[in-house]
């Protein structure tokens, strides 16, 4: 008989699902096709740019796990890169893996999702991985890896104008958003009210997801795929049909983000 299901085998399910459904778009697309240097809403970003920031990404969080098992040098050399150069790590790695041809690429993206999901699946039970923040647990990573990836799929999409097909594994995306409201005032250096909010979200299919007390005097309502725009600050909030009730909850649609690092300049913010 099998082992039941784990969290962690549920999140990396979905993102298995997610890499497949961007793997779609991008297969079958020739190293000279102008698609994969077309630009996306990242300022200075192809499609290439996107896809080698979801690889090297990858890369990284496998490093990370490794290193909580022990082996601490390559996750050491990386930390060091990132503090020598804060503000432009990320570019310079997003270029450098853009600078290959695209067949390249999409083969190292692949791996590296895979070479990621059997180094969570490793983690002995309780292991917390480091990371430029916190240390998070296998699940957790494996939850923001999936919300990058969603993210910048979202991206590569709308550069080659095709459009994102909702699906209920956004959910991930959701709950992080959820979890991550005190975060977001921290990183605009606000500080977060001590006041509940109920979340109240229907999901692409149909379902209502909820989050928070359900007697909370305080709620935010409206699509699940509007408010997972607007947690990646990839839509203002005047574009989404998302209903906040309580200056607390209006307060926090503001500051939403649930990405690392500091805010973007609103539905600009694109890393």
């Amino acid at each position: 008989m099998s082992s039941p299901a784990t969290p962690l085998d549920d999140v990396l399910a979905d993102l298995a699902a997610e890499s497949d459904a961007l793997d779609a778009v991008l297969r079958g697309r020739p190293d000279d096709d102008a698609g994969w240097r077309r630009p996306t809403p990242a300022a200075g970003w192809s499609v290439a740019h996107q896809v080698a920031h979801l690889a090297w990404t990858d890369e990284v969080a496998t490093l990370a796990a490794r290193a909580a098992t022990g082996e601490k040098q390559p996750w050491d050399d990386v930390v060091l890169g990132a503090m020598g150069d804060p503000e432009g790590f990320v570019d310079a790695a997003a270029a450098d893996g853009a600078a290959v041809p695209a067949a390249e690429l999409r083969s190292r993206w692949l791996t590296a999702r895979e070479r990621l999901a059997t180094a969570l699946r490793a983690l002995p039970d309780g292991t917390r991985m480091p990371w430029f923040g916190p240390p998070m647990a296998p699940t957790s990573m494996a939850t923001a890896r999936f919300m990058e990836t969603w993210t910048h799929a979202h991206d590569v999409l709308e550069g080659l104008g095709e459009t994102p097909e909702p699906t209920d594994r956004i959910r991930h995306v959701a709950h992080l958003g959820v979890r991550t409201r005190r975060f977001s005032y921290a990183a605009h250096g606000l500080e977060a009210p001590e006041a509940e909010v109920r979340v109240e979200l229907v999901a692409p299919s149909g379902e209502v997801w909820t989050w928070g007390p359900e007697d909370a005097a305080q709620r935010v309502t409206g699509p699940a795929y509007d408010f997972c725009l607007r947690v990646t600050q990839r839509r203002p909030r005047s574009a989404l049909a998302l209903v906040a009730e309580g200056p607390d909850a209006e307060a926090w649609l503001d500051v939403a983000q649930c990405f690392a690092g500091p805010p973007g300049p609103g539905s600009e913010a694109r890393r």
